[in-house]
């Protein structure tokens, strides 16, 4: 009779045979179990293994750490004597085992320790293996500026190139000079050294 009542009952408030709704029920319960299952927490330690020393847990916790990358290792400046701009355009940065080279009034540098900046992600990627005078001088980004010509640069252009000059003898060694036909623009003779010697 009890059963009978809780029957009609269920009835009365779901709209649900009692095995259909002994059917939801056991669904509901078996989506529960399986659901939390994929949200189990670590087991425990076993009782039976032994408590691991300090050091071998410091091993332990060095096996699960990534190695830190190798830093870039850089090679001594080599001199590249005189080079043309299509020689110039092969030391860009993308072959590694090569130098980045840029040239600023006819004078070449290796800015390979700046790769982060020259190099072919870094910002200034533009300027390695060209010559930057122009580029430099406008503060452009402009490819149509990657060229040694000055003419029609203020003086406060050629300023802003001096300075930027200046920064380059300072950071960078200086490994060669443009071909006098390819340096021709670039406001000197790039055969000249940058201190000229008496005559006398």
């Amino acid at each position: 009779m009890v059963e009978q009542g809780i029957a009609e009952a269920l009835q009365a408030y779901t709209g649900l045979t009692p095995g259909a709704a002994a059917t939801i029920l056991a669904l509901m319960l078996a989506t529960y179990l399986l659901v939390s299952s994929l949200f189990v927490a670590p087991a425990a330690p076993s009782p039976a293994a032994p408590p691991k020393q300090p050091q071998q847990q410091r091993e332990d916790e060095k096996e699960g750490e990534e190695e830190p990358p190798m830093p870039f290792v850089y090679s001594d400046p080599v001199e590249v004597g005189e080079v043309t701009l299509e020689q110039l355009r092969a030391y860009d940065g993308k072959d590694p085992a090569k130098q980045i080279l840029i040239a600023i009034r006819g004078q070449v540098y290796d800015v390979s320790r700046g790769r982060l900046f020259y190099g072919p992600q870094g910002p200034y990627s533009l300027f390695a293996g060209r010559d930057a005078t122009r580029a430099l001088a406008l503060m452009s980004f402009d490819p149509n500026d990657l060229t040694g010509d000055l003419d029609g640069l203020s003086p406060d252009e050629l300023e802003v190139l001096q300075d930027w000059e200046e920064k380059f003898k300072e950071r960078y060694p200086r490994v060669g000079h443009l071909a006098r036909q390819d340096a021709a623009g670039s406001g000197r003779s790039a055969a000249q050294p940058d201190h000229e010697e008496d005559d006398a």
